[in-house]
């Protein structure tokens, strides 16, 4: 069963849900009902917006768009609700791009500064989340692992976790063989080794017949270099010719069965208020929410 869910009301590719306090208080009472006991911020902030008034990222970003204090809203409804809370880290939409790697990092280091000193002390606060993605190996952004992971280390002993992506054939017209996959993570998780805990590949970039195979060799990789393996089971659809609706429940009950099989240590999702939620703006979430509630009782 998903016992974790990211957090995404700062995104570049599904629409906003524009939801306050009452509505977020409603979809956490529905995650805990459903076994959710691990929510992860995808992100603090993203190019301009921003999960919070940040004082950092207001001096790069005169025109900083932020909603509310959503990590204090989050921190606050994850301790209410038996719910360990992680937090994502900043998101240039540019530098990291450009091979700017250090301008990232100094960017993340600051902003971590001010979010721990805001919200360390907080119970719910029990782990981070490095969000920049990647797919294979990459020096610049090893760097900026590196030394985040270090920083944030610094402040308290919490697990630090990524969620890498497969190069697959579903996002790239020259996707990446199993064996391709093997030694390129080989390369990073040698790199990372001891600085991040955990990992969890999302799991919608390869065609269902090869995803177990990807799962067990996520699986063997992880505890060989001492990682705990998770896996982001993606609850959109990445097969539609639109971004994204929920994906259909024949598919996310093979993902859930086949990460089972695998023996995964832990399942979570991007993402259970957009696409999982009976509070979803898509009718058709609601729809598999019931499809997933059904299973449950069944499992």
């Amino acid at each position: 069963m998903l016992t974790g869910t990211f957090l995404d009301e700062i995104s570049h590719d599904i629409p906003a849900a524009n939801w306050g306090a009452r509505e977020w208080a409603r979809d956490f009472q529905a995650m805990q009902q459903v076994g959710i006991d691990t929510v992860i911020l995808i992100r603090a902030g993203y190019k301009n917006q921003a999960t919070f008034p940040s004082r950092v990222l207001s001096q790069i970003h005169p025109i900083l768009l932020v909603q509310e204090d959503l990590i204090q809203l989050f921190l606050d409804l994850a301790q209410q609700h038996g719910m360990v809370f992680f937090l994502g880290t900043y998101d240039s939409g540019v530098h990291w791009h450009q091979g700017q790697y250090q301008q990232e990092v100094d960017i993340n280091l600051a902003l971590a500064d001010e979010v721990w000193g805001r919200y360390g002390q907080h119970p719910a606060f029990q782990g981070w989340y490095i969000s920049h993605e990647i797919n294979t190996f990459d020096e610049g952004v090893m760097q900026v692992y590196e030394q985040l992971a270090r920083h944030l280390s610094d402040f308290k002993k919490l697990p630090i976790l990524i969620s890498p992506y497969i190069r697959g054939n579903k996002q790239f017209a020259a996707a990446i063989t199993l064996r391709q996959h093997e030694q390129e993570w080989e390369q990073v998780f040698s790199r990372i080794q001891g600085l991040v805990d955990i990992v969890a590949f999302q799991d919608g970039q390869v065609d269902y017949h090869d995803l177990p195979a990807y799962l067990a060799l996520n699986g063997r990789l992880a505890r060989k270099y001492g990682l705990t393996s998770w896996s982001n089971v993606e609850t959109f659809d990445r097969d539609m010719p639109i971004k994204f609706p929920p994906i259909a429940w024949p598919k996310l009950r093979y993902k859930l069965e086949a990460a089972r099989q695998a023996g995964v240590d832990k399942l979570i999702t991007f993402e259970f208020s957009h696409f999982l939620s009976p509070n979803s703006v898509y009718p058709a979430a609601h729809h598999l929410h019931e499809r997933y509630r059904e299973w449950l009782l069944k499992s």
